[in-house]
This record gives structure tokens, C-alpha cells and sequence, in this order.
């Protein structure tokens, strides 16, 4: 192949992704950053910063932050900037072999493919601008209508959040398990921690539906089942101070039961009801936590959960205070869900707000790309302000 058109690709794929990298830094504006970074650094290196340790937290923190990104964007120029000398290279010297010339084109476009995934992380990243989308998630998966099925989608969906959060580079830390009678999982609480979790995981809330041929029927008749998924932020101690002052929540309001737990703490979380669950009754929204050994610890985290769920209620329901919020409770049944996967009679997982939709289910459940791709589509959506009805959509 002549070396003429291996250099037109080169260059064709770099002037798209120069135009790609100019938005982002037209965006960004490095030159501000930049400078709004030397004052961080200077603040920093303040002898009397941690006189104040939680302002000397907060700029540690919007520090680490901003370093990280302006090193991210100069790395994408440092890219585009490899690949053009690439070009002058190649261009420059005639007497170069074919084989040095592919290599270098290929390697170059190599580098390129990686700036373009970069560039892409980069835009998601910049939708996910709400209050507590950098923080981590809190993931409860709940079996709805379907029986034994039901059960065993909880296990299945578990595995597939458990595959995404180690693919993406989170940390899992699992809260509550718990075992189904015959199969599967009542239930699944897990943490997953990490930066921007809440942000990419709180479009999972809702109800997922899946259709295939039950392992768990003699006939192996087709069977439909459901599971309901809730998402909350887990604030941090600067955050959660602010929250709670904010959401003052009578204790009238609230209706406190305990129950024996079965977490970490001996013998003993089986003998004493140290277990902890709270209903906020004017909306009906439920938390529990039976983690820790004491009922004091585990009171205070509830109410933590439930001043973060409030809060999520809040944010979608556009309300500006807690009476304001509707009690509406979806159930996690048919007619409520926010995706179907049907492995039978063909496979197709599809979403219902936002039409995205492949046929590569497996993918799917193993927590690869295409469940980022329905992640990333639902933050588009979202994004977008279009509406996520879709009118005359064809059950599937």
C-alpha cells in the first residue's frame, strides 16, 4: 500500500480530533484553570491552613481535583501534538521504508484511538454536573413481582454491578445479603465507592424487567420477573452537615422500628435488636441498616440514608422542601420498568426512556461497554432536557 494514503488517514483522523480537543479546551479555558490552580497551590502551602482542618480538606480536595484535570486536558494536546509530528516526520523524509512508515502510522493512530476514548469519558464526565454525582453510591436491588425468577434477576443484577464498578475502577463493599428461600437473593445492598459512581449509577433507579425461559420451571415455560434498583449518594462528613441542618426531619414524622441484625459484631447482633429501621411516614420512603453493633451507630446511619433518599426525591422531583414530595411509590412490577432484557424467544435488552437498545445481552450482564453505552444515553437524555417518553413504543 502506498504510504500516501496511510498518511491522508493519519491526517484525517487527526484534524478531527485537534477540532474535538480545540471545543474542549474552549470550554475548560486552561490559561483560568491554570492560574486558579497556582492559587490553590499557594493556599495550600499555607503554614496556617489546617488551623481550620475542614477548609483545609476542602481545598486539598478541589486541588487534587483541578491538578488532575488540567493534567488531563495538556495530555490530550500532548496527543494531537504527537500525532502531527508523526505527520511532519513521515512527510520530511522520502527515503523512509514502508515498514517504518506503517509502524509509525499505527502507532500514531493507536494514540489516537485512546485520546478519542479519553475525549468521550471527558464529555460524559461534564454531564454528570448535579450536587452529589461526585460522590459515591449506595446500590439496593430488591426482588419484585416473579417469584424464585425474581430472586434469582436480584443475584444477576448483582453480578452485573459487582463486573461494571471493578471494570470501571470502583470499590465495592457489600452492606446487606439477603439469600432467597429456593434460589437467588431477597435482596442486595452494596456500596461503590469511588468519584462519580452516584453520578453514573442514579439512572439505574427504577425497575428492570427480564424475560427468558425459567430455569426453575419443569416446563421451562417463558417467564417474566422483575427487580427494583435504588441509588443513593453516600455523602461525605463535610456534606452530610449542611444536609442535616437542612433537612430538619420532626421526629413525629418518623416511625422507628428494630429488629435483630446479622452483620459484623459477634454473637451478640443476633441476641439484641440492634438493628434499626426508619419510615418517613408523610412520604413513605423506608431505610435500615444493620450493619454496625451498636443501635445508636446503626439509628445514626439510617438517618443518613434517609436524608440522602430525600434528598435524591427532591432533586427528581424538583421540590423544594420535604412536604413538597409526592409519596408516589413505584413498584417494581410490570408496566413500571425503565428496561427490558429479553434473553428468549431472542435476545434484545432496550430502554425504555431512552430507545437505546443491542442485541448483546451478555455483554450486558457481564457489566461490560454496552451497559456504560446505556449509562452514558440516559445522561445524555437528561442532559438534553428531552422528554424520555417514547410514544408507541412496541412492548417487547
Amino acid at each position: 500500500m502506498p504510504r500516501e494514503p496511510l498518511v491522508l488517514m493519519l491526517y484525517q483522523q487527526t484534524e478531527i480530533l485537534e477540532a474535538k480537543v480545540k471545543a474542549v479546551l474552549s470550554i475548560f479555558d486552561l490559561q483560568a484553570q491554570r492560574a486558579r490552580l497556582a492559587e490553590l497551590e499557594h493556599e495550600a502551602g499555607n503554614s496556617n491552613l489546617w488551623n481550620d482542618p475542614q477548609s483545609a480538606q476542602n481545598v486539598l480536595v478541589q486541588l487534587n481535583s483541578l491538578r488532575s484535570e488540567v493534567d488531563e486536558i495538556m495530555g490530550f494536546q500532548s496527543k494531537v501534538e504527537e500525532a502531527q509530528f508523526a505527520i511532519e516526520f513521515v512527510e520530511s523524509d522520502e527515503s523512509m521504508g514502508m515498514s517504518e512508515v506503517s509502524s509509525i502510522i499505527s502507532d500514531s493512530l493507536s494514540i489516537l484511538s485512546q485520546l478519542e476514548i479519553a475525549l468521550e469519558r471527558w464529555e460524559v464526565k461534564k454531564l454528570l454536573s448535579g450536587t452529589y454525582d461526585e460522590c459515591g453510591a449506595r446500590l439496593s436491588i430488591t426482588a419484585g413481582a416473579g417469584g424464585v425468577d425474581a430472586m434469582d434477576w436480584v443475584a444477576m443484577l448483582e453480578r452485573m454491578y459487582l463486573r461494571w464498578s471493578e471494570q470501571s475502577g470502583y470499590v465495592t463493599q457489600m452492606v446487606e445479603r439477603q439469600v432467597g428461600d429456593e434460589a437467588g437473593l431477597k435482596g442486595v445492598e452494596m456500596e461503590v465507592e469511588g468519584r462519580y459512581a452516584y453520578g453514573f449509577l442514579k439512572g439505574e433507579k427504577g425497575t428492570h424487567r427480564l424475560v427468558r425461559n425459567s430455569p426453575f420451571n419443569s416446563k421451562g415455560l417463558r417467564q417474566t420477573s422483575f427487580a427494583g434498583v435504588e441509588v443513593m449518594p453516600i455523602l461525605t462528613e463535610s456534606q452530610a452537615l449542611p444536609v442535616a441542618a437542612k433537612l430538619q426531619i420532626p421526629e413525629k414524622d418518623l416511625e422507628i422500628s428494630f429488629m435483630r441484625a446479622g452483620g459484623k459484631g459477634g454473637q451478640n447482633v443476633n441476641k439484641v435488636e440492634t438493628g434499626v429501621r426508619i419510615v418517613h411516614v408523610p412520604t413513605g420512603l423506608a431505610v435500615k441498616c444493620t450493619q454496625e453493633r451498636s443501635q445508636l451507630q446503626n439509628r445514626a446511619i439510617a438517618m443518613d440514608q434517609l436524608r440522602a433518599k430525600l434528598l435524591v426525591v427532591l432533586e427528581e422531583q424538583q421540590a423544594m422542601q420535604v412536604a413538597e414530595i409526592r409519596g408516589d411509590v413505584v413498584k417494581a412490577e410490570w408496566g413500571q420498568q425503565i428496561r427490558n432484557y429479553v434473553l428468549h424467544p431472542y435476545k434484545l435488552v432496550k430502554d425504555t426512556r431512552t430507545g437505546e437498545e443491542t442485541a448483546d445481552v451478555q455483554s450486558v450482564l457481564d457489566g461490560a461497554a454496552p451497559l456504560s453505552n446505556f449509562i452514558t444515553a440516559h445522561l445524555r437524555l437528561k442532559a438534553s432536557g428531552l422528554s424520555a417518553t417514547l410514544l408507541h413504543e412496541k412492548e417487547l
